[in-house]
């Protein structure tokens, strides 16, 4: 699902309604994939939790209003479960929104393994919540690959031993992806259908 939108829309709501200042797209972009605390704690620890709370707020009340499909999704989930493929999620969103997300789009129940921020003391770019994932999976690094939009995405599937698949549809440019070196860059969900299956 392309939450993007809803990402960048609570930030700016959050900053503004708590500090008065909006945080730039480019700025607010670049947070995608890390937990709302580790944001907000290393940028303002003093409004931390207030930064928090205002960001669930709005983005809970807005989700369904902003969150789009992104083209092919559902389809892809339908080839991987026809071709036996197990497949989980580690996101840095805490287990409410991740669920929630989940919902709108349809794919809570294709899912085999869902690791939110609450699982994990350690977070991405650690490869903490993926490990516990494959472990959830009964997999191992080696058997797995690990899709993800985001630098910390890529960073993360590579500490954890996992092959790393950026999709350029997502949080970070191109060119960002491409300098943390993925083993895969794939720009559209027809060559992630074909390279997860092929």
């Amino acid at each position: 699902m392309n939450t993007i939108p809803l990402i960048i829309a609570s930030y700016e709501h959050a900053m503004l309604h708590v500090l008065g200042e909006r945080p730039t797209v480019a700025e607010a972009r670049s947070w995608i994939g890390q937990t709302l605390y580790g944001t907000f704690g290393a940028r303002h620890p003093e409004h931390a939790q207030e930064l928090v709370d205002s960001y669930v707020a709005w983005n809970t009340e807005h989700l369904a209003e902003l969150v789009e499909e992104f083209p092919g999704t559902p389809e892809l989930f339908d080839a991987l479960a026809a071709a036996g493929v197990t497949v989980g999620v580690a996101t840095s969103k805490r287990r409410a929104s991740a669920t929630d997300t989940l919902l709108h789009a349809g794919l809570a129940d294709r899912l085999d393994v869902t690791v939110a921020m609450e699982d994990t003391d350690i977070h991405k770019p650690e490869p903490e919540p993926l490990l516990l994932a494959l472990r959830l999976l009964g997999e191992t690094p080696e058997r797995a690959a690990y899709v993800g939009d985001a630098v910390v995405d890529v960073l993360a599937a590579k500490a954890a031993g996992m092959a790393s698949v950026a999709v350029s549809w997502g949080a970070a440019a191109r060119s960002d992806l491409e300098s943390a070196h993925p083993d895969v860059l794939v720009d559209t969900v027809d060559e992630l259908r074909a390279l997860l299956l092929g």
